[in-house]
């Protein structure tokens, strides 16, 4: 599950020129280095045996936690604004052609191996569906409270086609009265 996470936290760690052979297939991370670049492979795997040594510990980046417990992308942000994941911290990365640096929040891989255990995900989707239930329910009641007191205006004063009395004129049915409307 967390092999893209692992792979990434890996490149990142080696130098640039070694970054373009190291390949993930398959769940295999695979570092292929040109025939006779015997220092190249030293480095390299005690960059990965460093790497693996603290794997453990490595948080969870946010594309790992929507595999790792099969939720979207926007379950994982509310959930993150509730408080029901837990955030680990942040981690901001320059993505390579780009101006700009990108923020997102990292977890611990205990705490999103918990949520799993105990099957939280199911318990915070009922929830969910029953908060949205909920607001449905009032949202209508408004709409149809809103809608009567609407049609008790316009009830009230049939005679002037729901006009307020305050823009009524005095002596208009008078004016009316004499035909200078037709």
């Amino acid at each position: 599950m967390r092999t893209r996470g692992i792979f990434l936290e890996i490149r990142a760690r080696f130098p640039a020129y070694l970054r373009k052979l190291l390949h993930i297939e398959s769940r295999v991370l695979t570092l292929r280095l040109p025939e006779g670049s015997d220092a190249d492979v030293q480095a390299a795997a005690a960059i990965v045996s460093k790497a693996m040594r603290d794997i453990e510990d490595l948080p969870v980046i946010p594309r790992e936690v929507e595999d790792i417990l099969t939720i979207s992308s926007g379950e994982r942000h509310r959930w993150l604004k509730d408080g029901r994941l837990q955030s680990a911290g942040t981690r901001t990365v320059k993505l390579r052609g780009r101006a700009r640096k990108i923020t997102f929040h990292v977890f611990d891989p205990r705490h999103i191996e918990d949520v799993l255990d105990r099957d939280l995900v199911t318990v915070w989707r009922e929830e969910d569906a029953a908060t949205a239930a909920e607001n449905r329910r009032r949202a209508a009641a408004r709409t149809a409270l809103k809608r009567s007191q609407k049609e008790r205006a316009g009830a009230a004063n049939p005679a002037d086609g729901g006009r307020d009395d305050a823009l009524r004129l005095r002596g208009w049915e008078d004016f009316d009265m004499d035909g200078l409307l037709r």
